[in-house]
């Protein structure tokens, strides 16, 4: 099968949490961390399909802890499954105490992003190739994440 791995997608970027990006409890807003994991999803997306994505849905989020001021967010995601134009993208967020080292996930999430053409059309995608025990999983899982979708 032609198609492009899982690995081809995977994009890593770290964050400072800022006193700006902040609530009055001083951690990070919920909006933020979701405006983070939008443009997370959408460059793993476009790695995939080789060109501009669109924002078709945000299938789920589940915000596990905080992250205060200081602390280090770092968002890692890549596409899990493809369709005949859409890609479901996985996105976790971890957050790292500087002073200690400990890292805690605090966010997880699925993305549903669809290619587009220069004319904003949906335009075709390849397969995604599942390498790790973790793509397998998740692609396997897929499926069933799909039907829910269109419930």
């Amino acid at each position: 099968m032609t198609g492009k791995p899982v690995s081809d997608s995977r994009t890593v970027q770290t964050r400072l949490v800022l006193p700006p990006d902040t609530n009055h409890l001083n951690t990070i807003f919920g909006g933020k961390v979701l405006a983070y994991i939008d443009e997370m999803a959408a460059l793993s997306a476009m790695k995939h399909a080789g060109g501009v994505v669109v924002t078709a849905s945000i299938d789920s989020v589940h915000f596990r802890s905080s992250a205060k001021v200081g602390d280090l967010l770092t968002l890692e995601s890549f596409v899990t499954y493809t369709g005949k134009t859409s890609m479901e993208v996985y996105v976790k967020v971890e957050v790292e105490h500087v002073a200690t080292g400990d890292r805690t996930l605090t966010t997880e999430s699925f993305l549903t992003m669809v290619a587009v053409d220069s004319d904003g059309d949906p335009k075709d995608v390849v397969p995604v190739l599942p390498e790790s025990k973790e793509e397998i999983e998740l692609y396997e899982s897929a499926r069933v994440r799909r039907l829910n979708r269109k419930r």
